[in-house]
This record gives C-alpha cells, sequence and structure tokens, in this order.
C-alpha cells in the first residue's frame, strides 16, 4: 500500500511540473530572448554612433553570435528536457506494470484459494459424490496396478518384520473391495517375507475417493489429492502482467479441463518434534539428503540428516507454526532457488525471496542449492586478472577470474571495505556479483546497500541476506544460494564475482545446526564435516574451459580472527581450500597503513598469471623492496645506527608503503596504479615526505591525463613498458618535477 501511494505522489508531481512547469520554462526562454534582443539593439546603437564617428573604429558585430548562442542554449535545454520527459514516462510506465503485475499476482493466489474452497464444496455434491462411490472397484483396479514396496519398506521389513498398511476413504467401502485390497497386500508382502498390519478407516478431507498407505508410500484416487495438484499447477504459470479476469478464468477452465483424475503416489509422513528450527519426522523412507518436504500448512524444509529411525530436516521461515503430528509429504525434488538477471539490483533472502520492498522478482530461472563442483577436464588455468581496484592487493596479491582468494584478519581491519570495493570496481566489466551476508547486522547490510547503490554498483550486483537476526538455517543455506545465482552467470559463459561474508558465522550457525542434530562435535566444537561443508563450496567456483563455456566464479570467502591467529581451526581449513589469502593486520590498520594488508603473509598462489603485462612488470620487485623495508624497520628499532644506504632504503620503503595507502570506494584503474608503482620505484616522489604521498598521486595523475594523453593511452592497454615508452615516463616525471619546483619557488 504505500509502494501504491508513492507512485501515486510521484504521478502527481510528474504532473504538476508538465501542468505548471512549462509556463516557467517558457517565461525563462521569454525572459532570455528579451535580454538578447536588448543587448543587441544596444549593440546596434553602438555600431552606428561608431560609423558615424569614422572608419577608424571596427568592433565585432555581436548580434549573430548572440543569436546563435540563444539558439543553441535554447536547443540544448530542449533536448534535455525531452530526454528527461522521456526517461519520467519510461520509469512511470515501468512503474505501473510492476504494479499491476504484483497485484494480479496477489489476485492469482487468492483466485486460486478460492476455487480450491469451490471445488472442493462442489465435489461433495451430487452428483459428483456418488460418481466416486460408484467407481470403488475401478479405483481399486488402478491402485493395486501400482504398489509395490520401495527400497524402504524392504529395509523396514529387516528391522521389524511388519509392515502398516492403511486403507482410508471418504465414505464406507464395500467389504469385498477391503478384502480384495487387503488380499493383495498380504500377498505383496508374502512375497517378500513379511507381515503387514491392515486397518481400514474414513476421513472425511478426502471428499471422495480413497488412499492405500503401504508403509510410507502412498497410493491415492482422491478428490483432495487432485485440488492439491491443480492448486500447484495454477500457481507455477507466471504472470505477464497483461492478464485480465477473463484470462484467469480462461487459464483456471484450461487446467481444469486438461487434469484427469488419475493414482497419485507419493510419501508421507509425520512430525515427530520440533525445536529451534530442526524439525524431526518419522517416515519418508526413500528420501534424499538436500530433498524438500512440505508440511501440512504449506511450510517447507529441507532434509539434513538421515537417521535409520528418524529423519532430520531444517525448517525455512518461522518454524512455531510446525507442530508435532502435522503430517509432511516428500515434493520430489531437490532444494533450488530462483536465479536470473532479474535478481541483480535486489536484496533478497537465502530462499530467493525479495525482501528490499521493490515487489516480486519475476524469473522462472531455478538452480539446486547443492550443486558439484565443476570436474577437473573442464577447468582451465586462471590467467584473466580480476581487477579489485586497490594498490595494495593488485599488485601484491593479484586475484584472476576463477580464483578464490581468502580474506582474513580481526574484526574492524577493513575486510569488508576490500570487499565493496571489488565491487564498485568491476563497474562497466560485466561482472555480475553476489555479495552473501552472513550473521551481519542488517544496519551494517543496508549501509553497505546504499553505498553499492551510490557507487552505481547494485545495479549489476545481488545481496543474498541471512542477517543475525535470522535463523541458523538461514545462514546456513545462504552461502550454497549465492553460490548457485552465480552459477547461472557461469554456465552462461559469463564471468562473476561471489563473497561470502563471513565463512567464520557460518561454521558457527553449522555447529549449531549440527549440535541440535545431535552429531558428535570434535574440534573447538565444530563437526568434523566442516571442513567438506566449505570445501564444497568454495570447489564451486572455477574458471571453465572453452569447451565447458569459458565461465568463471572468483570467489572471496571472508574468514574473521580472534587476536591474529590464523593458526586457528576454520581460518586454517579455509586457507587450505582457497587459492592464496589477503591477510589484514591490526597493528596496521592502527598504525594509519589502510588498507591493512601484511605483504609478509599475504599470498596469491595464481600470482603474476592474474596480472596485466604493465603491472607484472612494475610490481615485480615491489614485494622484495618491501620484506627489505620491514626487515630494516624491525631492526632500527633496537636504536642501532643505519648507513647511509640503509637509511635511503628505509625512506624508499616507508614512502612506497604510504603510497599504497587508498581510501574507502575509491579504486583506482590498472594503468594509474602502475604509473604510480613505477614513478615511486624511480625515484621521482623523493621530494615529498611519506604523508605526503597522497598529494603527489593527485597531481600526478592530472598532470599526466591533461599533458601526457598519448602516453596514458599507451599505458591503458596494459602492455609491457618498452624502451620508448620508459624513456617517455622518465621524460614526463621529470617535467612534472619541473613543474613542482617552480610552483614551489613562485
Amino acid at each position: 500500500m504505500h509502494f501504491l501511494y508513492a507512485v501515486i505522489n510521484f504521478l502527481l508531481l510528474a504532473g504538476v511540473i508538465w501542468l505548471f512547469g512549462r509556463k516557467t520554462i517558457r517565461s525563462i526562454f521569454t525572459s532570455r530572448r528579451e535580454r538578447i534582443n536588448r543587448e543587441l539593439d544596444e549593440a546596434e546603437a553602438i555600431e552606428k554612433e561608431l560609423a558615424s564617428a569614422g572608419p577608424e573604429a571596427e568592433p565585432e558585430p555581436p548580434a549573430a553570435a548572440a543569436d546563435d548562442a540563444f539558439e543553441a542554449e535554447l536547443r540544448e535545454l530542449r533536448s534535455g528536457l525531452e530526454a528527461e520527459l522521456a526517461h519520467i514516462e519510461e520509469q512511470t510506465a515501468e512503474m505501473c506494470r510492476n504494479m499491476r503485475r504484483e497485484m494480479l499476482a496477489e489476485l492469482k493466489d487468492e483466485f486460486v484459494v478460492e476455487l480450491k474452497e469451490r471445488s472442493a464444496a462442489l465435489l461433495r455434491t451430487e452428483p459428483y459424490f456418488s460418481a466416486f462411490r460408484a467407481r470403488q472397484d475401478e479405483i481399486a483396479d488402478e491402485i493395486l496396478g501400482l504398489i509395490t514396496l520401495t527400497p524402504g519398506d524392504t529395509a523396514y521389513l529387516k528391522m521389524r518384520d511388519e509392515l502398516y498398511v492403511t486403507l482410508t476413504s471418504a465414505y464406507p467401502l464395500e467389504e469385498r473391495v477391503t478384502d480384495r485390497i487387503e488380499r493383495a497386500a498380504r500377498a505383496l508382502l508374502d512375497g517378500a517375507g513379511g507381515k503387514i498390519s491392515y486397518r481400514v478407516r474414513e476421513n472425511e478431507a478426502l471428499i471422495g475417493g480413497f488412499q492405500l498407505r503401504i508403509g510410507d508410500t502412498v497410493y491415492g484416487y482422491s478428490a483432495d489429492d487432485e485440488l492439491y495438484y491443480l492448486g500447484s499447477t495454477l500457481r507455477k504459470r507466471p504472470v505477464t502482467g497483461d492478464e485480465d479476469a477473463a484470462a484467469f478464468a480462461e487459464e483456471a477452465e484450461e487446467t481444469i479441463g486438461s487434469i484427469r483424475f488419475d493414482t497419485r503416489r507419493y510419501q508421507r509422513g509425520h512430525v515427530i518434534s520440533v525445536s529451534d528450527g530442526i524439525c524431526w519426522m518419522d517416515g519418508l523412507a526413500d528420501i534424499m539428503y538436500g530433498e524438500v518436504v512440505e508440511f501440512e500448512n504449506g511450510m517447507r524444509g529441507m532434509v539434513l540428516d538421515i537417521k535409520p529411525d528418524r529423519i532430520g530436516c531444517i525448517i525455512y521461515g518461522q518454524y512455531e507454526h510446525v507442530e508435532s503430528g502435522d503430517t509432511v509429504r516428500r515434493v520430489g525434488r531437490i532444494a533450488t532457488v530462483p536465479v536470473g538477471e532479474e535478481l541483480l539490483g535486489r536484496v533478497v533472502d537465502p530462499l530467493g525471496r525479495p525482501i528490499d520492498g521493490k515487489g516480486r522478482i519475476w524469473t522462472t530461472e531455478r538452480r539446486p542449492i547443492e550443486f558439484g563442483a565443476p570436474a577437473i577436464p573442464d577447468r582451465e588455468a586462471v590467467s584473466r586478472p580480476l581487477h579489485t581496484g586497490i594498490k595494495a592487493i593488485d599488485a601484491l596479491v593479484p586475484i584472476g577470474r576463477g580464483q578464490r582468494e581468502l580474506i582474513i584478519g580481526d574484526r574492524q581491519t577493513g575486510k569488508t571495505s576490500v570487499a565493496v570495493d571489488t565491487i564498485i570496481s568491476q563497474k562497466g566489466r560485466n561482472v555480475p556479483c553476489i555479495y552473501v551476508a552472513v550473521g551481519q547486522k542488517d544496519t551494517t547490510v543496508a549501509e553497505i546497500c546504499e553505498r553499492l547503490t551510490a557507487c552505481g554498483a547494485m545495479e549489476y550486483t545481488t545481496i543474498v541476506c541471512a542477517p543475525a537476526s535470522s535463523s541458523a538455517s538461514f545462514q546456513y543455506i545462504a552461502p550454497f544460494a549465492g553460490a548457485a545465482m552465480a552459477e547461472y552467470f557461469m554456465y552462461a559463459g559469463r564471468d562473476a564475482l561471489i563473497i561470502y561474508d563471513d565463512l567464520s558465522k557460518h561454521a558457527v550457525a553449522y555447529r549449531e545446526l549440527s549440535l541440535l542434530l545431535h552429531r558428535p562435535s570434535g574440534r573447538e566444537a565444530y563437526p568434523g564435516d566442516v571442513f567438506y561443508l566449505h570445501s564444497r563450496l568454495l570447489e564451486r567456483a572455477a574458471q571453465l574451459s572453452a569447451e565447458a563455456g569459458g565461465g568463471s566464479i572468483t570467489a572471496l570467502p571472508i574468514i574473521e580472527t580472534q587476536a591474529g591467529d590464523i593458526s586457528a581451526y576454520i581460518p586454517t581449513n579455509v586457507i587450505s581450500i582457497t587459492d592464496g589469502q589477503i591477510f589484514l593486520e591490526s597493528d596496521l590498520f592502527n598504525a594509519g597503513q589502510r588498507p591493512a594488508v601484511n605483504v609478509g603473509l599475504s599470498v596469491s598462489r595464481v600470482g603474476g598469471a592474474a596480472q596485466t603485462g604493465l603491472m607484472k612488470q612494475t610490481a615485480s620487485k615491489l614485494r622484495v623492496m618491501l620484506a627489505q623495508y620491514r626487515e630494516l624497520e624491525a631492526f632500527a628499532q633496537f636504536g642501532t645506527e643505519l648507513d647511509s644506504a640503509s637509511r635511503a632504503a628505509m625512506e624508499s620503503g616507508s614512502r612506497m608503503m604510504a603510497s599504497l595507502r587508498q581510501e574507502r570506494y575509491t579504486p583506482m584503474p590498472d594503468w594509474q596504479q602502475a604509473l604510480l608503482l613505477y614513478a615511486v620505484q624511480e625515484g621521482a616522489a623523493d621530494s615529498f615526505p611519506p604523508e605526503r604521498m597522497g598529494d603527489y598521486e593527485r597531481q600526478l595523475l592530472v598532470y599526466m591525463e591533461g599533458n601526457e594523453p598519448e602516453l596514458v593511452e599507451r599505458l591503458k592497454t596494459g602492455k609491457k613498458l618498452d624502451e620508448q615508452t620508459r624513456a617517455e615516463l622518465r621524460r614526463a616525471l621529470a617535467a612534472l618535477r619541473e613543474v613542482e619546483e617552480d610552483g614551489k619557488s613562485a
């Protein structure tokens, strides 16, 4: 309703601007025309006076120039106004289409519920009720033609030697029908060497027909089953926004006309207990891990544990509405989430449902939450860079497309800032981004969304939000849902970026679920398969070969350490899975070195293969230079006097460290990073103290873009520096130094 009010207010505002703004614009143009005409008259008068005075004065006639300027300005204003109005009309039309589609979808849901209720009431009347009773023998023939023992029934017979068989009908059945079904069931179990416990009961909720349950499998020929599948079929059909009441009625008529009463086969169980989002169920003997189950109130869950005597699942959403004794049935598919281009620019929960207040997400594509990683023959080596825009990372710890690079460090050291900067840096590079927030505060996720929107990065980003206030179940499936959304782009041949913020809280959520599922705990109370949990998640990120489509997923998992302890259980697990790590140190962060990348503990196992030729050539000696600086800095802390060469290395190293500092949300292109590093290594910034390296960076970039455009274009290609380019760079840097010295002397 608030959205509707917002749209109405917007339309009213646009109408007011159109009705009353035209007069204002016309008055502006009229006053400007009068002013220009007045100036033209004055200029003509001056020209006549000068002409009468003599031929010496020859002022330029301003009339034509002024008139041309006015016409140009008028055309520019008119084109701008037309473009703005066209944009407003397009936005208004899109908002109206989405609003109509949203309202039609809600109307369709209400229509389906009412249709089922009316159909149920109709089927309870004559002649439908009598028609079901008259077809008892035919229904029995169809059911008995399908009954069989499932693997779960066979296993149950081996343990208990007896299987329960229940015949449920909407009305009293004839004795010959019940006896016939009993004989067939006994014959089936006699062949398996088991006995049956046979029971006949009535249930008016079936409306018409009856159901035969053998073990956990239900063979149903009833009106209740048909109405259930009728509602499911109608809800699955997409809403385009062009429908009307007649279209809904026609669709319902077509669906009802296509339904043929038939024997339905499915498995059903019941709820034993529910606590803390974990549901224990009995039955469903043939269910698979990761499969979806549906409770009788419409809520769903995902199977996470299968024991000989019971099944454990997590419940999506509020588990308070599921109670002991409720029936539950298999849906028949693995858990999936919606995927596609429609999710970009949206904030969704781990099930793909929008939580940003922008309406439904209209996509029909879905992918399984749990999916196998690409096989080794389908992969190829990482060789293309994924620019983060951060100097300290692109130069020292390069990341390639298809790589898995861990971001690790204590809390409040800038881990999320590095991830957000990387997303912002993908603007214009055709790299969809998925940001998975696990266990974060709602305000933190809102700030990230606002920042991405302000930087124009939200339009190619999807935020999967499972905040700290959500259940452990949602926090557990959130990274897998994000991986499924990223896989849509990878298997379509595109490059995607996914960020898991953070896997430490994901491991804690999995530990909570495992303890509730009564799994034995191991080191630090984590279950023994927590390594497999993160490995099967991160292995889904890869660079596919050209034969497999050529797409890629670059994964940047985040791990939070305690007091810089990277040897803890979860950090060491993820370090061994990924292709390197970026370690952010608290001491560097507190000292003002931001991003606080510890070059000694940070590593990329892809290395220079993920760098352009320019950056690889420029940063080749940088790591050694900084390592020497750290050693000299540690040595100088003891008060030892250094020789001139060591002092020069210390000054150069401190200047280089200062040049690697960078403000948040200001990613730099690759050529600018390489240019700055080259200038500092060549000593062009020696006249600047380390605390003024930011000023030198700004002066360098402004001077190069303003005075050396051809050289800048050559650097943007990313190719290695040849001797000619080096000579031109030295000349340009020397010219910049002269400009600086002239400025100081002035």
